[in-house]
């Protein structure tokens, strides 16, 4: 039976404190919520954090998932215990704490240690049963809940015209061309942290989307934010040059990336402009300028086809 949304906190908070005040460091006490969605709820007391996951969350596939964390400490945050915890029927791990980037600074986003982590995470050989990893989905249930919102015909519409141009895999509507590499699923600079914090290096957050997959989707987000506008030329630069020079496989070691990137960066787009169309439609307001800016990608991506990669599937 899952916890009802007043009881979960309270006994997250109690998790994490019990957890902090166990481990052999004086513990700096003090606490705070640091998310709170229906996907996931996340606390904190002094170093530690506790996690909720979504609900039906798998449990052998999240167990997956945090070994594979935990065996990779110099790419991922290693969790502080090997198992989820069961609590009033949501799953919760335990992390350490680490230092964020900075949303106020954008001139300081470590666009290079995401770009090499990510490389590093990619020539990591995934264990055998490890799932996919839930990119393609994630961008589809994020089509569907802009289906089901009320939101004015002439933001779906080109929306929904971009997403029927993506090939199948993209679309969570069939299997992925790449079964073998992993993949972090849902890359963006929130799921970067320096631990040990303050100063510690940078390490990749956050096992959900975890699996194997195409590589490329890692470098959608990125490649979209640029497309769009949304990302200056110099950040993405010296983010591919990065993830390039650290021996990443997603694109060619030299030449045209977009090959290889253009349909996962479509999908991210899609994905961005979906969520951001069905949150102002809840809000009942216009859209802002960035989100205006991903409707119009949308817009043009809809009237010219995707680049495939000489590996796609259709």
């Amino acid at each position: 039976m899952t916890a009802a949304p007043d009881a979960l906190i309270p006994a997250l908070t109690a998790t994490a404190r019990a957890t902090a005040h166990a481990r052999p460091a004086p513990c700096p006490c003090g606490a705070a919520t640091l998310a709170d969605r229906p996907d996931a709820t996340v606390v904190r007391h002094g170093d530690t954090v506790a996690k909720a996951h979504p609900p039906g969350t798998g449990p052998a596939e999240l167990a997956g998932r945090l070994a594979v964390a935990a065996h990779h400490p110099g790419v991922l945050l290693p969790p502080l215990t090997p198992a989820p915890l069961d609590l009033h029927g949501r799953l919760v791990t335990l992390w350490p704490h680490g230092t964020p980037v900075d949303p106020d600074d954008p001139d300081a986003a470590p666009w290079e240690a995401a770009a090499t982590l990510l490389a590093r995470l990619h020539r990591i050989p995934a264990p055998a049963d490890l799932p996919p990893m839930r990119g393609p989905a994630k961008a589809a249930r994020a089509v569907a809940r802009l289906r089901e919102a009320a939101a004015p015909p002439p933001a779906v519409a080109p929306v929904l015209r971009a997403w029927d141009t993506l090939p199948a895999w993209a679309r969570a509507e069939a299997p992925m061309p790449d079964h073998s590499t992993l993949c972090h699923g849902d890359l963006h600079l929130g799921q970067l942290v320096r631990h040990p914090a303050p100063d510690g290096p940078w390490l990749l957050i956050d096992v959900d989307d975890l699996g194997v997959g195409v590589p490329a989707w890692d470098l959608a987000r990125p490649a979209a934010w640029y497309a769009c506008g949304l990302l200056p030329p110099d950040g993405w630069t010296r983010f591919l040059a990065a993830y390039r020079e650290a021996g990443g496989p997603a694109v060619p070691a030299a030449g045209d990336p977009w090959p290889a990137l253009d349909v996962p960066a479509r999908a991210l787009t899609v994905q961005t402009a979906a969520r951001a169309v069905a949150k102002a439609a809840a809000a009942g307001r216009a859209l802002d300028e960035v989100e205006q800016a991903l409707l119009d990608a949308c817009d043009r991506m809809s009237a010219l086809p995707p680049q495939l990669a000489p590996n796609h599937a259709t």
